[in-house]
């Protein structure tokens, strides 16, 4: 009999087994995050894993190293104070969190009704569920069968080679229920499906070289998959809301697409106690077949804009799905520009056939399930179409360089197509078009979007980062730095200007120096007006926006526009021959002008990353092509993700019914996770957007040490964690043991004391060290929290302080931040916290060691990690043109460099310092010696986003 697999209690089926879980009083409610692992498990409590903060906004007690029993006081900032963590119970106050932001959420919220139906109760309404009472597993014979199975339907091999592997004697020998290929993909075509493809023959008004047939998938069916998937429960947002930062509602916060005003408007429009769904749609043409063939790919994917950004952006959350194929004819017209608006028609008119469904739920709404099975009277908006310049341009049916924004509203759009309509037959082609191009209209008689009751060309076309903030930094910034000129890039041995096939990583790469690097190298406006434009895309980069940061951009955009006219005096602006250019007609430089309006309307840019849909054109468009015959693509690439559609929601439905599933070992081992931990109980963080790895969660790994009983695992901690900072050490260090011939540091101060960096250090005549040996570290790893979320974890970063060896003939010592007074936290306090006060310095790490003491001698320092930093002394005042702040290596009075030993706990973030080269930079500098040889340092804000968060002004 179906029964809860947490409490035991018999239910009548799954169907009921799911809606009992999905209570929230019922104490079963964590089923979906406990069986399918998304959080991490130890130790055992309700807290976050990676959460720095208990639920009365404190923070985590850390344990450092060496306290043992002589002090078993936790530090919250410097203060004593015996609290006790309490877990999170899920419940804050109404409308105001914990940073005392307030929400105003829409007056009316939406309805959720009993009768619908969860993903469970759609995989026992198959045809065969008759079969899996008594084999969960079934058409396969087990669960061992069905992972053989899994993996041959996932591995890409062709028909012929997974023949030749079931054909070896010792795969004969197994129990499979399956002996070919052919037999394997028949079983598979019998698991439970999703929504199911069709195709359609479209008939054009011009001759086409072929056929032209549309593959595509109903969209509501793509949608209601969605937006019943279980993976998403406590991931979606029902009911917009204003989001302010203080009770005053002076100054408005915008996140994710339900605090615009786009969804409050929206809600207002649709009937009482209906629940609005925005839909996200992306589309760009891709490239099947390299060098040869010529064979391209134009899909149509489709998302929920209700989901999280933090859960919709990552790649492994299917929160995209390929809802159709749109052709890519070729017409036969004598005239090339008459045959880009055939296209241009023809994509509108299919784009017209397959979202029909969602225009007439727009209209009428209809009853979807969401994934605790309540049914939800919907209605479907356009929240976003994610497309790059050109694909934005034509779908808004505008031509030449005209930007799809306000002032050109829909209303604008139709009025106009309606006087040309009036003027010329859409039927004769090219005088249509004679008259279109007069309103600057690109030839398209019917947008696709004119009868969508619920979506505004001016709105839904949201500014993303890939196309609209990285490749506008290449096509133009870069290439203006490059006439400037300004050569040298120490990241690109060979330069940037000939640099082709080039990346978005590489693009984000050029941005993270190029402003640095080039500070003395091109005159001061034109590094003004490029550093503005530099703060204006990390600025509209952030997940959590208010107005003072929208004044923020829009003042950078206009400090730009300011000081752009050096550009063109400079000559450095230049097109097609190198001849220059004395205009600014930039589509995505206009398009920067309704960045600020669209995060108003729609929330912020970061969420309409096209960084997730051009991943799933890799794994659902190219990789299903390349184990086709390489013919006749489009039919074979929708059978292969019909096929793997089923595996996914066959895998995991079985996955939540199944009560023995084993749990999956981790592929990687961290060798410097300290051995007493059983790594099998902490679970990798989810893959995070552009990360291959799973992220390992070492502030895991320290509250786990941390709870283990006394004398359990050796001292000192290799990973603890301070504050939003977590530290992890190789278990064995770098020298194992070395004589200390000369140690100067100071009096213990007990281990609150925050240390300064410099000053005098004397030691008198007699004085006597506690310990005559060290351990020694080459190398640590620093892991942060998001400055935005502290929920989240950022990927752990290697800082080194390696001795000479290689091409690092100088050694290699990495800079950090350091802090200096008790007190401030970072990043929150930044390098100055109240009054100007300097709580954070910038160092660089020369020595981390770990002191043995001498035989019988009690210190209390004895079981800490120390660390021997070198100090720079910061500028009071930015440089007027980069605004960053410039640097010096501290010195004696000597010249000596000054440094100190701390504890290595005063370690907060890994910092970039970029070498000051002038004008001209010294040909004998490189990237192994430049830290040591060059007299002055850039402070690179612009190394990382959140540096540039904690250290921008």
């Amino acid at each position: 009999m179906p029964h809860c697999p947490s409490c035991g209690k018999v239910l009548k089926d799954h169907t009921s087994v799911a809606r009992h879980m999905s209570q929230p009083r019922s104490g079963c409610n964590t089923w979906l995050d406990d069986i399918i692992k998304l959080n991490t498990i130890i130790p055992p409590t309700d807290d976050h894993p990676m959460d720095p903060m208990d639920n009365n906004g404190l923070p985590m007690p850390y344990y450092e190293p060496g306290l043992g029993d002589e002090d078993n006081t936790y530090i919250f900032h410097g203060q004593e104070e015996d609290i006790t963590l309490e877990a999170h119970d899920g419940i804050r106050d109404q409308g105001k969190d914990a940073n005392s932001e307030v929400t105003d959420y829409f007056p009316n919220s939406p309805l959720a009704y009993e009768d619908g139906y969860t993903f469970l109760g759609l995989f026992d309404a198959d045809e065969n569920s008759v079969y899996r009472k008594t084999n969960l597993y079934f058409p396969f014979s087990s669960r061992r069968d069905w992972q053989v199975a899994a993996w041959l339907l996932r591995s890409g091999l062709s028909m012929g080679k997974i023949d030749s592997f079931l054909s070896l004697d010792m795969i004969k020998d197994l129990p499979l229920s399956f002996r070919s290929a052919k037999e394997l993909r028949g079983r598979a075509e019998m698991l439970p499906s999703g929504p199911r493809w069709k195709s359609q023959i479209i008939p054009t008004s011009h001759p086409t070289k072929s056929p032209v047939i549309l593959y595509w998938r109903d969209p509501l069916e793509c949608i209601a998959s969605i937006f019943n998937h279980p993976l998403f429960h406590n991931h979606m947002d029902f009911t917009p809301r204003k989001v302010y930062t203080t009770a005053e509602r002076l100054c408005r916060i915008y996140t994710e697409w339900m605090t615009g005003n786009d969804a409050w408007d929206m809600q207002s429009a649709i009937p009482r106690g209906a629940t609005l769904l925005g839909t996200i749609l992306s589309s760009d043409k891709t490239n099947i077949t390299a060098l040869t063939g010529d064979r391209v790919a134009h899909p149509l994917l489709i998302s929920l804009a209700n989901i999280h950004m933090n859960t919709r952006l990552k790649s492994s959350s299917s929160s995209f799905v390929l809802t159709a194929l749109l052709p890519v004819p070729k017409f036969i017209h004598k005239k090339k520009r008459m045959k880009g608006v055939l296209e241009d028609r023809l994509i509108h008119q299919c784009l017209d056939i397959v979202l029909e469904p969602l225009k007439q739920a727009a209209r009428k709404g209809i009853m979807l399930s969401d994934p605790i099975g309540q049914s939800r009277y919907c209605f479907t908006a356009l929240a976003s179409y994610i497309a790059d310049t050109p694909e934005a341009m034509m779908l808004a049916t505008v031509g030449g360089k005209t930007s799809p924004h306000e002032p050109r509203m829909k209303l604008t759009t139709l009025a106009q197509l309606a006087v040309v309509r009036s003027h010329a037959d859409p039927l004769d082609l090219e005088a249509f078009f004679r008259e279109a191009q007069k309103f600057r209209l690109n030839g398209v008689a019917e947008p696709f979007f004119r009868d969508w009751i619920l979506a505004e060309p001016s709105h839904f076309f949201t500014p993303e980062s890939l196309h609209h903030l990285h490749k506008e930094f290449f096509d133009h910034d870069a290439q203006w730095l490059i006439c400037a000129p300004a050569t040298g890039y120490r990241h690109f041995p060979g330069g940037i200007s000939k640099l082709k096939q080039v990346t978005g990583r590489c693009q984000r790469d050029m941005q993270r120096y190029i402003i640095a690097v080039c500070a003395d190298a091109a005159s001061a406006r034109i590094i003004t007006a490029l550093r503005a434009l530099m703060q204006f895309c990390y600025l509209v980069q952030s997940p959590r926006l208010d107005d003072d940061d929208l004044k923020r951009i829009s003042g950078a955009l206009h400090e730009f526009h300011a000081n752009k006219d050096a550009i063109i005096d400079a000559g450095a602006r230049r097109g097609k021959g190198n001849r220059p250019i004395t205009h600014w007609h930039i589509p995505k430089l206009e398009l920067m002008q309704s960045v600020v309006p669209s995060i108003r309307t729609s929330g912020v840019t970061r969420q309409w990353s096209a960084d997730v849909t051009e991943h799933a054109h890799i794994t659902k468009i190219k990789d299903p092509a390349r184990s086709s015959n390489n013919n006749n693509y489009d039919p074979q690439i929708c059978r292969h993700l019909d096929r793997a559609d089923k595996c996914r929601r066959f895998e995991l439905a079985t996955s939540l019914l199944d009560r023995e599933q084993c749990a999956e070992e981790p592929e990687d081992v961290d060798p410097d996770v300290d051995d007493d931990i059983d790594t099998h109980d902490i679970s990798p963080e989810p893959q995070q957007p552009g990360h291959i790895r799973p992220i390992t969660n070492y502030f895991a790994i320290a509250r786990a040490l941390w709870c283990r009983d006394e004398g359990s695992v050796p001292v000192p901690l290799r990973s603890f964690s301070v504050g939003c900072t977590a530290f992890n050490l190789g278990y064995d260090p770098s020298i194992r043991r070395i004589t200390v011939d000369e140690v100067a540091r100071e009096a213990t101060h007990g281990h609150q004391h925050i240390h300064a960096i410099g000053g005098p250090r004397r030691a008198g005549p007699t004085a006597d060290l506690p310990f005559d040996k060290i351990q020694v570290w080459f190398k640590i790893r620093l892991q942060e929290t998001d400055f935005h979320d502290t929920h989240t974890i950022k990927p752990a970063q290697t800082l080194n302080c390696a001795p000479p060896s290689g091409p690092w003939t100088l050694g290699r010592y990495d800079t950090v931040i350091v802090e200096t007074t008790a007190g401030y936290s970072w990043p929150s306090s930044r390098l100055s916290g109240e009054f100007s006060v300097s709580c954070h310095t910038v160092t660089q790490i020369r020595l981390i060691m770990w002191p043995i003491g001498k035989s019988g001698t009690q210190w209390s320092w004895q079981d800490r990690f120390l660390t021997y930093v070198q100090r720079f002394d910061l500028s009071n005042d930015r440089d007027a043109n980069t605004q960053l702040h410039l640097l010096k290596r501290a010195k004696h009075s000597n010249g000596d460099r000054m440094g100190d030993i701390i504890p290595l706990s005063q370690l907060r973030a890994p910092v970039n310092l970029v070498p000051r080269f002038g004008v001209v930079a010294d040909k004998r500098l490189t990237a192994h010696n430049s830290m040591e040889h060059a007299a002055e340092f850039w402070l690179n804000e612009f190394w990382e986003k959140s540096t540039f968060f904690a250290l921008s002004a």
